[in-house]
């Protein structure tokens, strides 16, 4: 885990050296001061040599001044190099949740992913600019210290030497139950990030049912938790910043005590004394910083195992040997297909499937039946547990992802708009577009006469998620995406299943003109917009139970003819 933080301080070698030699110079620096009150006791005072008591205040001051400047550096660049390293794990981890596959979404909220790339970076961010610095002041103030202390007496330094291993093994024992608590505390951190940004997706829903009280009640439950959580780990921290306190005062106790024994005894003389009492604030305050620095360590050590663990996730792999396949001309066959979210509940069951290059093919059936499954398995979202997806006669594990997902367009019942440009969201299908060919996508989307329409035209900012276009304008936007993409399969999953009736018959002859020429595939839930498609399937509890073109399946009378006149029934 060391070494795997260490690494991101090499871009910063030169900056991270000079922190570390600044931060031992302010260490030397803090140590002249006793070193001069010494001095001052036995030599200058006794003499009244005032003279160089002025020189010593002056070269103190001056060094005093010089210190000042190497704080400067330490908390300026020592802050921007931890930054810069925050910057570079942020843009690893945001690389690497791109790469992860839906399963890692399906399972983990986006407030908690949130608090992963902000929070936990941020400690880690401290951590990576004051660990080494404050260790390494600390360090060798206490050795510098020890050392000094020595010099004044031997046997008076070896006693407070030896009382550090208490202090440690207090410091080890309590560290233990914080470092617990605070992984406890940021989980918590976490729940609450998923919660709030879960209710200021869904405020609009929330204010149309008017359930505030019910959201708030959601709230104040994680809110709770997180309190509760943030209690133990605050406790343990108190427990252990009071524990240590109490031994370094303890240090105090014993210097009072055996100092005062060694000076009736004439061990050290008075002013001996007084300058190590006045010294061992040279030991005790980097002892302290030592104990400070083991909070923030794990703090920042926290964060970074939730970084790692996130980090060592498997990313998507396409299998050995996987090729490049360029443009695919469009047949898809399903062999034998069994697949299943949780690993002990199949969603499909040996599907198969045949869909002729440039057709259109249809699924239907009732919810949770396995259509948007079989969609999501085509594009290799997901792994098929057994049997095989072929594409022009190619096993889909064999092509890379990238190129075949290029040959796919999906419109969505829940179109996904970026807060951005028009242009923008457009673009998103095809990103080195011409602005004749974003123009030409919008118009066979016939979205383009709308958009001139809109305060700033195709450079209009359309809000989080579309959220200032009605539906059937989010859905055109979409649609325009997938032109310019120009793919020739197209996957519809529902996709005006949303909308209105007269809406949905102007988009549909957006769908008409966008499915000319390319395999499509049809997840339908008002039977009529697909009585045209070449082929349709009924799927029922995983399976395919009916498959044939509209009039034969309403021949047989059976379950697709059902649903038809259930409903037709209904209207």
């Amino acid at each position: 885990m060391i070494k795997r933080f260490i690494r991101y301080y090499r871009p910063h070698k030169t900056i991270f050296t000079l922190d570390m030699l600044a931060s031992l110079l302010v260490a030397l620096i803090s140590a002249l001061y006793p070193m001069l009150t010494r001095r001052a006791l036995h030599d200058l005072i006794p003499s009244r040599n005032y003279r160089m008591i002025v020189v010593f205040g002056a070269a103190l001051l001056a060094l005093y001044f010089i210190r000042m400047l190497l704080n400067y550096f330490i908390q300026y660049q020592g802050h921007l190099m931890g930054v810069r390293m925050q910057a570079q794990m942020r843009s690893e981890l945001f690389a690497h949740l791109e790469k992860l596959p839906f399963s890692f979404f399906d399972a983990h909220e986006t407030g908690k992913i949130m608090s992963r790339l902000t929070s936990d970076l941020m400690d880690i961010t401290e951590l990576a600019h004051h660990g080494p610095e404050n260790m390494i002041i600390a360090t060798i103030s206490v050795i510098v210290s020890f050392v000094y202390l020595s010099t004044i007496n031997i046997w008076l330094s070896l006693i407070i030497f030896f009382c550090v291993p208490l202090l440690i093994i207090v410091a080890v024992f309590t560290r233990g139950k914080m470092r617990s608590a605070f992984q406890r505390s940021r989980q918590a951190t976490a729940r609450i990030n998923a919660d709030i940004q879960s209710s200021i997706s869904g405020i609009r829903v929330t204010k149309a049912f008017t359930n505030a009280e019910k959201e708030q009640e959601k709230f104040e439950i994680g809110n709770a938790q997180f309190r509760n959580a943030s209690r133990s780990a605050y406790r343990a921290m108190g427990i252990f910043h009071s524990s240590t306190t109490f031994i370094t005062d303890v240090f105090n106790v014993v210097v009072l005590i055996a100092g005062g024994l060694f000076m009736y005894r004439g061990a050290i003389d008075f002013a001996d004394y007084s300058a190590f009492i006045v010294s061992i604030n040279l030991f005790l305050t980097p002892i302290n910083a030592l104990i400070r620095f083991m909070e923030q360590f794990q703090n920042g050590a926290t964060g970074f195992e939730r970084f790692v663990e996130i980090m060592d996730l498997p990313e998507e792999q396409d299998s050995p040997g996987a090729a490049d396949v360029g443009r695919l001309s469009g047949e898809i066959e399903l062999k034998s297909v069994s697949y299943g979210y949780d690993r002990d509940r199949d969603v499909l069951h040996g599907v198969d499937l045949h869909i002729p290059r440039g057709s259109t093919f249809a699924l239907v059936g009732p919810s949770g039946g396995g259509k948007t499954t079989i969609c999501h398995l085509i594009p290799h979202f997901y792994e098929v547990e057994s049997g095989s997806i072929l594409m022009d006669g190619t096993d889909i594990r064999s092509i890379t992802r990238s190129s075949l997902r290029k040959n796919i367009g999906i419109v969505q019942q829940d179109v996904y708009l970026f807060n951005a440009s028009v242009r923008d969201n457009i673009l998103y299908g095809k990103l080195d577009a011409t602005e004749d060919e974003v123009v030409e996508a919008a118009k066979r989307a016939n979205i383009h006469d709308f958009i001139l329409t809109m305060k700033d035209g195709y450079d209009t900012v359309i809000g989080e998620r579309g959220v200032t276009l009605s539906g059937g304008q989010k859905q055109r936007l979409c649609i325009a995406r997938v032109f310019l993409k120009n793919p020739p399969i197209l996957i519809l999953d529902e996709a005006t299943s949303a909308l209105d009736t007269a809406t949905e018959m102007q988009i549909q002859r957006s769908l008409d003109e966008l499915c000319r020429g390319r395999t499509t595939i049809v997840v339908a839930h008002r039977l009529s917009t697909i009585k045209s498609a070449d082929e349709i399937a009924v799927i029922s509890e995983g399976q395919i139970v009916e498959q044939g073109t509209h009039d034969e399946l309403m021949a047989r009378r059976g379950a697709y003819a059902s649903l038809y006149e259930q409903q037709f029934r209904s209207l």
